[in-house]
């Protein structure tokens, strides 16, 4: 069913994403007193008086700056506004009109939909008295709010269940952002890597629309942005993450808050797609970033970017030995050569990921998995120490996401990492389970 969409602008730094926090109950839109914080839309669901909405979170819009990312962000935050069933205009109460308010009003009179002037930050009820010049913009009735303290947003709140249900009653029908059946089921891919290695321009392209912002400059995505997509008949939630560096090279607030967003995208995803960028080579950063995937145990793609940039085959093959090399630990992750920007190659990677996901969620009985060991116990190799051999009783399979294996034996205390990475191996080309991480435990059977 189809949820109406309600979105939040105005110029930066009036506490946008704070509203949005209030409203949302949740602390998923950044919040930061540094301008320009929220660069591209975010969507957050949220109810009121039963009835379910989506907020969209935008940039702060200014219309008269040298900023290199303005023009992308206020075509952001009008395309949010063109596709809303309601406007929240936030402004603020604190400073007073401000020139960028009147030149973002201008704009909203044309907005097709209704209007609400949030007067924010009045953190002290009842002291409204000096919000009267925000009717110079010419938008209708004031709602002040504290979006900080929650005063206010209560009766706003009631304002815009109002407006929504009687455009839903006009129309006759649904309008807003779309959660097909079966979107529940989505496979969770978040497009990871380090800054600037052309995630969004990746993301854009899978989703077919420019909900990320794409800069040549670093560190331009700051949150983590979801894109419901369907393809082939398979839904899949499109994560574009912040770059993701070391902690101890993170110098801004905001920006930390970004990693944190991007951790928490690997730690729901299904499958990671870690973009690098080619032509460049494998860096220690790119090392990284695949460690924390590998951590937390989702499955993993390469994606090797610009690879058009890349001059000649022996370049080429350069870098597939130095990622064979250098990236050892997630050998299992298949890669796949694209130019997100000419989009050559693109089509590979719904593949790697629909091979990917397969293995991270299969499931492997109890009898393959006996036959497959009693193979390997015929050709004789197992662990011995001092007197005590190795001896493997039955395995099973005891999880899967990523998929887990269960050896009980009579000494566990014996298994070497040698004797792990062998089984791992045999797993592998056994079962075919490119793209997951694989879980070995075991366990002491008499």
């Amino acid at each position: 069913m189809a949820l109406p969409l309600v979105a939040i602008v105005g110029r930066p730094n009036v506490g946008k994403s704070t509203l949005v926090n209030r409203i949302a109950q949740t602390n998923d839109a950044i919040v930061h007193e540094m301008r320009g914080v929220t660069r591209d839309r975010s969507y957050h669901r949220a109810d009121w008086n039963g009835l379910d909405f989506m907020l969209v979170d935008t940039g702060g819009i200014e219309v008269a700056s040298d900023d290199a990312f303005q023009g992308s962000i206020r075509a952001q935050a009008l395309e949010a506004a063109s596709q809303a069933d309601a406007i929240l205009f936030v402004v603020d109460g604190r400073v007073g009109l401000q020139t960028d308010d009147e030149d973002v009003a201008k704009i909203l009179q044309k907005a097709h939909a209704p209007v609400m002037v949030v007067v924010n930050k009045m953190d002290t009820p009842n002291r409204e008295d000096d919000i009267w010049e925000f009717y110079n913009l010419g938008l209708g009735e004031l709602w002040p709010v504290s979006a900080a303290h929650g005063h206010g947003t209560g009766d706003l709140l009631d304002e815009v269940v109002r407006h929504l249900r009687e455009s839903a009653a006009a129309s006759g029908a649904d309008a807003g952002i779309s959660e097909p059946e079966g979107a529940e089921e989505a496979i969770n891919v978040a497009i990871i890597g380090r800054p600037n290695a052309g995630k969004s321009s990746l993301t854009n392209r899978l989703t077919k629309n420019d909900r990320s912002i794409v800069s040549p400059v670093s560190g331009t995505t700051r949150d983590a942005i979801d894109t419901l997509v369907e393809h082939d008949g398979t839904f899949y939630r499109i994560v574009d993450t912040a770059g993701l560096r070391r902690k101890s090279q993170i110098d801004e607030d905001v920006e930390y808050y970004g990693y944190v967003r991007a951790m928490k995208a690997i730690d729901r995803a299904d499958v990671a797609v870690l973009v690098m960028d080619a032509s460049i080579g494998i860096t220690n950063e790119d090392q990284r970033v695949a460690n924390y995937a590998e951590e937390r145990g989702c499955a993993l793609i390469v994606v090797l970017n610009k690879w058009d940039l890349v001059a000649g085959p022996e370049a080429k093959q350069d870098v597939r030995d130095a990622l064979e090399e250098d990236m050892q630990f997630v050998g299992y992750a298949p890669d796949v050569a694209i130019s997100a920007l000419t989009g050559k190659g693109v089509d590979k990677v719904w593949a790697a990921i629909d091979k990917a996901y397969a293995s991270f969620t299969t499931e492997i009985s109890t009898s393959r998995l006996n036959r497959w060991m009693a193979e390997i116990q015929e050709s004789g190799y197992t662990v011995t120490k001092g007197k005590a051999i190795l001896r493997v009783k039955y395995v099973t399979q005891t999880g899967s996401r990523p998929p887990r294996f269960t050896f009980f034996c009579n000494r566990p205390d014996i298994v070497t990492d040698n004797y792990k990475r062998f089984l791992e191996n045999r797993l592998r080309k056994t079962f075919d389970l490119a793209g997951t991480p694989v879980r070995l435990g075991f366990k002491k059977k008499d």
